[in-house]
């Protein structure tokens, strides 16, 4: 049985679903692959997840070829919610759906292990199935990504995807409140907040790592302006090249956010509303096996150059199980504006190209 990418693409491009909801996709990915004879799991761990398999006759190690599935979240003028798939994740199950095909008959060795990951957007798709047991019998981990035209020009590809460490921070300061008239009985919590915006400016790390910690947003306002407010916060979008890297960022945001608040009186809590995405960690010889097919499927004048930039909970599978092998490739489709911007296109006719690679690791691990 053979599919055709772009067609499997547009079947998928019309049911998007949130995080965690993507119940028409994992019941159409879910029909396809048990026509293709794979064994397949549906609602893994009780979620929207599909783990399928294919097990060869010798042994061998067991490959995870992995695509997310969920789509993001658009407000509407009349208030209701459009989901559009912004990301490329329909594509990213067409390309694995179509590489499926090809290999249904192919695994002669180990383990092909297919996962369709639901809630990437939100972060928790991966954590959940990790605590589930998803990488208990996982030797070797592939993923893949459309890349914008800013990345990856459209028919080239790219070997890595050097995502960063990135996370949300936030600060909830407490003061004192007084008359405007009377500052000497208040403990101003808008000073405060300028005073760690300045302390975060100012925080340094080895240059030659890629890494940012930027104010994002400032709450301070008292019920009118001629009062002395109490209470405010600070929001941080932190990035990392490195997870060494964010730890110090983490620390030293925890450090400003203490003194800066303790030098006007005020008291200050650093939290975070969700997690701490890991830094890509890749293995360099399975990076180069990614380059060789690239090659095989494109030319050696269409390997582009690794990219980098966002985030992804792809990483917390090496980050949960460091002892398994991991590559993530770009696939250049000339994606534009941009990667979650709402009117996102791409040209679709380079889709096989990921499916080249994707069939052409999967032979040189289980074929």
């Amino acid at each position: 049985m053979k599919l055709d990418v772009v067609k499997v693409w547009q079947d998928l491009h019309k049911m998007p679903e949130l995080g965690f909801q993507e119940v028409r996709t994992s019941a159409y990915i879910a029909d396809v692959m048990e026509k293709l004879g794979y064994e397949v799991t549906r609602g893994f761990g009780g979620t929207t997840a599909v783990v399928c398999y294919k097990r060869g006759a010798e042994p061998g190690p067991t490959l995870m070829l992995r695509a997310d599935m969920d789509a993001l979240p658009y407000p509407n003028p009349d208030g209701s919610i459009e989901c559009v798939h912004a990301c490329g994740h329909d594509s990213h199950c067409a390309m694995l759906l179509t590489a499926a095909a090809e290999l249904a008959d192919k695994v002669k060795r180990g383990t092909l292990k297919i996962l369709f990951q639901p809630g990437e957007e939100t972060l928790k798709g991966a954590v959940a199935l990790v605590d589930k047991g998803i990488l208990d019998d996982v030797d070797i981990a592939l993923g893949m990504h459309i890349r914008p035209i800013q990345d990856v020009p459209a028919g080239d590809m790219c070997a890595a995807v050097r995502h960063t460490s990135s996370t949300f921070i936030g600060i909830n300061i407490k003061g004192r409140t007084s008359h405007a008239s009377r500052p000497h009985l208040g403990v101003n919590c808008a000073e405060a907040a300028a005073l760690i915006t300045n302390a975060v400016s100012m925080i340094k790390i080895d240059p030659a790592v890629v890494w940012s910690a930027k104010v994002t947003g400032i709450v301070a306002q008292a019920a009118a302006h001629n009062i002395i407010p109490d209470e405010a916060q600070v929001w941080l979008d932190c990035r990392a090249g490195t997870n060494e890297a964010m730890n110090e960022i983490i620390e030293k945001v925890k450090a400003a956010a203490e003194f800066g608040a303790k030098s006007v009186g005020a008291t200050a809590e650093v939290f975070f509303p969700g997690v701490v995405l890991p830094a890509a960690v890749y293995d360099d010889d399975l990076t180069a096996e990614v380059a060789e097919e690239i090659v095989k499927a494109v030319g050696k004048e269409h390997l582009a150059k690794d990219c980098g930039g966002g985030g992804e909970d792809f990483h917390f599978f090496k980050f949960k199980k460091p002892s398994i092998k991991a590559a993530y490739f770009g696939v250049g489709v000339g994606a534009a504006p941009g990667l979650h911007a709402r009117n996102m296109s791409f040209d679709p006719q380079y889709l096989p190209n990921g499916v080249k690679v994707l069939v052409g690791m999967a032979l040189r691990k289980v074929g």
